[in-house]
């Protein structure tokens, strides 16, 4: 498996989607390099993934930030002893509660080892956290494609991802998710670069802080 570790790894991945798409030169002039988009793999990247699901970037930032100011200890042992009120008041809905609830449940059982999934090929690390109630393929796929820098994942549901697409590819309607999923096959294995490059050109042409964090 090919893996996005450093700025050269990502270099790496522009220069072979410049090759394949002609229409990511004319993108990456307008925008620069896109950031790496890297965070250490772990429980605490999770939460903030599974925080960030269909909200704003503001809201997911300010509800993280609470989060870690307030619950103490950080951990899923720490989780599962918080009250639904506790986790509530930090701003979480009632299913983003259950989802950590299930998570954390899962990582103290040993049903799901987060670190084990390094070594794993990216389908048995889709089914490890899609396994969890709550966690659906757009989690899995951006802890894939942030966490464990997997080069050629495509986050297809990804809104912000649609649009830049349909930016990018001069389409008059915002493909959906298989639409984006065959645009993008043909950038492989380059996937998870591709979507760098997608989101900050969303982010671009919006004049609009970068989706996802």
């Amino acid at each position: 498996m090919t893996v996005i570790d450093t700025e050269d790894d990502l270099r790496t991945g522009l220069s072979q989607l410049q090759e394949k798409d002609p229409r990511f030169v004319a993108v990456l002039e307008a925008i620069g390099e896109p950031p790496l988009r890297r965070r250490q793999d772990g429980f605490e990247s999770l939460v903030d993934i599974i925080v960030s699901q269909q909200v704003s970037r503001a809201s997911a930032d300010a509800i993280t930030a609470r989060m870690r100011t307030n619950l103490r200890p950080y951990t899923p042992q720490g989780f599962l002893q918080f009250s639904e009120k506790t986790m509530a008041d930090q701003g979480l809905s009632r299913p983003k509660i259950r989802t950590f609830r299930a998570l954390s449940t899962a990582l103290c059982d040993g049903k799901l080892e987060l670190h084990g999934l390094r070594g794993l090929e990216d389908e048995r690390v889709m089914a490890a956290l899609t396994a969890v109630r709550g966690i659906g393929p757009w989690t899995a796929e951006i802890y894939l494609l942030t966490c464990l820098g997997r080069a050629d994942i495509w986050p297809a549901g990804d809104l912000a991802l649609q649009s830049g697409v349909q930016m990018i590819c001069n389409l008059k309607t915002r493909p959906n998710a298989e639409e984006t999923r065959l645009i993008a096959s043909a950038w492989a294995p380059w996937r998870a670069v591709a979507a760098r490059i997608t989101w900050s050109y969303y982010a671009h042409v919006k004049q609009t802080k970068l989706p996802v964090n």
